[in-house]
């Protein structure tokens, strides 16, 4: 007769065998914990003291300091772009979240797994592996974020059918076709929420005369931005400061507007969608009408913007379930599975 192991023996041993998967982005880090979902979701932001070079808050702290500080205090991403632009704070910041996620009495290292963007080099990728393992990693494995977004959202990538993905974050947005547990054709540009916020808060510069921080821009965006017009627009009132008098002043703002403001930015990232259309094999692309694409990531929650891809591709985009999510749960099903996605991965160390 077996026994069964004690719950408190697969306790005891789940805690030698830790694993992380990070869903590391240029607006925001969310951490999965395999076995409980996703345990973090803050902010990748970092106020450092330039008087002594000290990380002084990261996260909500630090978000909650931007726009608010003395000259003497800088807040920042040290992402760029979905990859490293700042080595030390952004190792510093994984620290961070790594031991927030696993809590202070744990004492051993994690094997931990990143997501990076599909257009990353072998430099920048070798930079995300190093901060990991210099914050606290026993393994660090780093994977295509496409790849990831496809495994988050439930697609079977071992299929020989194909499946289109566009994962769209903070700084960059990734565009890949899937088959048989590789990328066929993919881009990444950096074009994503991050520059939405910016032509947002340019377009309010330039037509009310208003400054607004990045923090309002993108509260603009969630509250009343869309990638169509709507008949009946919703109208947010936004506060800044008046460029001419210099004195605070509060103005009106409607969706269609918006709208106008960011058709740049989404102009762009259609143009990587049809980019990797076009260069995908007949037989995939077949499979993609037939499916449909599937949208990821933060920025795809902007209202209607499934309906402006079917509209310039002909081709029915989808809305992933728990878009946002994607990434960070396809690196926990990974880390949970690595012989079965062991193709998929693409560095450890």
């Amino acid at each position: 007769m077996v026994r069964k192991a004690e719950p408190w023996y697969i306790s005891f041993m789940s805690i030698f065998s830790r694993k992380l998967g990070i869903d590391l982005g240029t607006a925001n880090t969310l951490v999965f914990l395999p076995g409980k979902g996703i345990v973090l979701n803050e902010p990748s932001v970092v106020a450092v003291s330039e008087q002594d070079n000290k990380i002084l808050a990261i996260g909500f702290e630090a978000k909650d300091m931007i726009g608010k500080t003395p000259e003497f205090i800088i807040t920042y991403c040290p992402m760029k772009d979905g990859v490293i632009a700042d080595y030390r704070v952004t190792e510093a910041m994984l620290r961070y979240f790594i031991n927030k996620a696993l809590g202070k009495y744990n004492i051993f290292k994690p094997d931990v797994m990143v997501s990076v963007p599909a257009g990353v080099t072998s430099t920048e990728r070798r930079a995300v592996v190093e901060a990991a393992i210099r914050a606290g990693a026993k393994n660090a494995y780093v994977v295509k974020e496409p790849i990831l977004a496809a495994i988050g959202a439930g697609i079977p990538i071992y299929e020989s059918k194909g499946h289109m993905v566009v994962d769209i974050g903070g700084g960059t947005t990734d565009v890949a076709v899937i088959a048989l547990g590789g990328i066929v054709a993919s881009t990444s540009v950096k074009c994503a929420g991050t520059k939405i916020d910016q032509a947002i808060a340019d377009y309010i510069k330039k037509t009310f005369n208003l400054a607004i921080g990045d923090k309002t821009a993108e509260e603009v965006k969630i509250k009343i931005g869309a990638a169509v017009p709507l008949e009946e627009e919703l109208r947010v009132t936004i506060k800044g400061r008046d460029f001419i008098q210099g004195l605070p002043r509060s103005a009106q703002v409607g969706t269609n507007e918006i709208v106008k403001a960011i058709d740049p930015e989404l102009k762009q990232i259609i143009k990587a969608i049809k980019d990797v259309l076009a260069e995908t094999p007949p037989e995939l692309a077949s499979d993609i009408i037939d499916h449909g694409i599937i949208m990821t990531g933060g920025s795809s929650l902007l209202r209607n913007f499934p309906d402006l891809v079917y509209r310039k591709t002909g081709v029915k985009a989808v809305l992933a379930e728990d878009a946002l999510y994607c990434v960070a749960k396809g690196t926990g099903i990974a880390l949970e599975h690595l012989d079965v996605y062991k193709k998929a991965v693409i560095s450890k160390k």
